[in-house]
């Protein structure tokens, strides 16, 4: 299982924005319609709003790759 780190830099980053920022997807479109089809999880709860929050210390999962949000260090 790929396990990814991305470090935000700001509050947060929406859910699409994240998967496109972390490769998953080409673009936020593509990433909008990976998260309606339901395969995406957040803190181990299926996600089905495309612009969720996501903050410092959640761990994102789509499929088999994990996603760990770290805040960046100044």
């Amino acid at each position: 299982m790929p396990i990814l780190e991305f470090e935000l830099d700001r509050d947060h980053v929406e859910l699409n924005q994240l998967l496109k920022l972390v490769g998953i997807c080409d673009s936020g479109g593509a990433g909008k319609a990976l998260v309606a089809s339901g395969s995406v999880t957040v803190d181990g709860v299926t996600e089905l709003r495309k612009t969720c929050k996501v903050r410092a210390g959640s761990q994102v999962m789509v499929d088999d790759i994990e996603i760990h949000v770290v805040q960046a260090t100044p």
